[in-house]
């Protein structure tokens, strides 16, 4: 036979031959699917459990925002004093020693997952190069302060 197949001489409905209904019951029927398939009757012969077991389950809520994606309000910040930590330690230490503005560090922060810079902190004053997607007047003026640039990326 079959891996994992039983064998028919074992099964349950081999005892219930010759007795009419099989275990089933002469009134009530054994049929198909008496109350209907899945969820059927949420709202009519199943209501109480619907509503006991699953309260909210029916309706909507809130606003559906047509035509605008969710993902466009996504626009994670991080703050000019912590542009520096973006920066390898052993590099970060080499170039605030160096302060030259002709080998400045270029920090891409969207690579680390930020879009947008905003101008909170200090930062020292040695020249950074920032690329992003959105800056803030404050933290343009602080790295343009320190000697830096803004680049702005798609």
């Amino acid at each position: 036979g079959i891996p994992g197949m039983m064998v028919s001489r074992l099964s349950k409905n081999r005892k219930k031959r010759g007795h009419v209904s099989a275990g089933h019951g002469r009134v009530g029927k054994h049929r198909k699917h008496p109350s209907g398939r899945g969820n059927a009757g949420g709202l009519t012969h199943m209501r109480i459990l619907f509503d006991k077991w699953h309260p909210g389950y029916f309706g909507r809520r809130g606003f559906r925002r047509n035509g605008q994606q969710a993902v466009f309000d996504n626009c994670p910040t991080i703050n000019v004093d912590r542009l520096w930590d973006l920066v390898p330690l052993e590099q970060r230490e080499a170039f605030l020693a160096a302060k030259d503005s002709a080998a400045a560090p270029v920090v891409d922060v969207c690579e680390f997952g930020y879009h947008k810079v905003l101008g909170r902190g200090i930062i020292p004053e040695c020249p950074i190069v920032v690329k992003c997607r959105f800056i803030s007047s404050e933290a343009q003026e602080k790295i343009q302060a320190a000697g830096g640039a803004v680049v702005l990326r798609a």
